[in-house]
């Protein structure tokens, strides 16, 4: 079996996580796995050094350093959204030719204490682009606005969808 470049599909077996497990305020957590994102037939990051962050009811999100996207696909988009925690989020169309994924990467260009280590590192929506793990495609949290990347290993339910506004 072969992952989607064609190299050996080697996959262990991870522990179950359950997001309800996932502390609040949100944790940081480095992640060795091979993450790539692509867009057709263009890959836009690659990296084995991502950091996960992890939040009670969300599907963990994975940033990858900005060194390992290729910044030659992505385009500024007006406007920002704040979080609680992290502050103001930055938005990326990814353009490959003349196809265009409107607000598919995020960034934290000036993470609020103690979350500067997320400072010159992307995320990216699985609804817009084909994000993988090991070669494990990632399956998008439902409702599209936190992000979250789901695994064989991630337990729900999960917050995001319709009627989970206020848990």
């Amino acid at each position: 079996m072969s992952d989607e470049d064609g190299l050996p599909d080697v996959r262990y077996e991870r522990p179950k996580e359950s997001v309800w497990d996932y502390p609040r305020p949100p944790a940081l957590l480095s992640d060795d796995r091979r993450i790539t994102v692509t867009f057709g037939a263009q890959v836009v990051a690659e990296t084995h050094a991502s950091t996960r962050v992890l939040e009670t009811s969300h599907p963990p999100v994975f940033y990858v350093p900005r060194h390992d996207v290729r910044t030659e696909f992505l385009r500024p988009r007006p406007g920002r959204t704040h979080c609680e925690w992290k502050g103001a989020a930055s938005y990326w169309d990814i353009v490959v030719g003349d196809v265009v994924a409107p607000r598919a990467a995020w960034s934290y260009e000036h993470p609020l204490p103690p979350y500067e280590a997320l400072r010159g590192r992307l995320a990216f929506y699985p609804s817009s682009v084909r994000c993988a793990v090991d070669g494990e495609v990632v399956v998008a949290q439902e409702g599209d606005f936190y992000g979250g990347w789901i695994t064989r290993e991630i337990e729900g339910p999960f917050k995001g969808g319709s009627g989970t506004r206020f848990w």
